[in-house]
């Protein structure tokens, strides 16, 4: 518990040896996502990173799965969020997960989980391609709790996912589950419901 409420803390010390530069790289990604977000509300505040340890504020909340948002103000509120992150140079990465989207007490969008977030100041190729499939994932909830008020662009956005996506999801997203869930086991529970 710190100052202002629950912490979270991922120490990467109790990785196993040959996994370690691993679980450093990932925790480096999300110590620099965050602190690049230091000004943003609705993502956890980075307090402290070193070599081996992460400790974030935690962000209240019950995650999209368990409270099915249905109002088009939650959308919109989620498609700004994504152009701050977007603004300040981070894409996300992994909000196909709706456990990274959090549904605060309040009914507002918050974003947990910044372990595979691309952080570019310069805004590269890349990094458009990233913010593009962020955007593309929130819309695919959109399709899921609020599909009515998708309007025939975020329609079109949906059906054309990056080829680096779907590669991704063939390729690159089953090793990273295994590596983090099974072999590092990690997991972020906000929202989860069974703290």
């Amino acid at each position: 518990m710190g100052d202002s409420g629950p912490v979270i803390t991922r120490d990467v010390s109790s990785s196993r040896w040959w996994l370690r530069w691993i679980a450093r790289r990932l925790k480096s990604r999300e110590a620099s996502a965050l602190l690049a977000l230091q000004d943003v509300a609705s993502v956890p505040r980075l307090l402290e990173s070193d070599r081996d340890t992460l400790r974030r504020s935690w962000i209240d909340g019950e995650s999209m799965q368990h409270s099915g948002p249905s109002d088009p103000r939650y959308f919109k509120a989620a498609a700004s969020l994504l152009r701050s992150l977007h603004r300040r140079g981070v894409a996300h990465n992994d909000l196909a997960k709706e456990p990274n989207w959090l549904v605060t007490p309040d009914g507002d969008p918050a974003i947990v989980d910044f372990q595979l977030a691309f952080h570019s100041p310069a805004r590269s190729r890349l990094f458009r391609i990233m913010a593009r499939e962020d955007l593309r994932h929130l819309l695919k909830h959109k399709r899921t709790y609020c599909a009515s008020r998708l309007t025939q662009r975020e329609r079109r956005i949906l059906a054309t996912p990056a080829p680096m996506s779907r590669a991704w999801m063939r390729t690159g997203k089953p090793l990273y589950l295994f590596v983090t869930r099974r072999l590092l086991g990690w997991s972020d529970r906000e929202g989860a419901g069974d703290r």
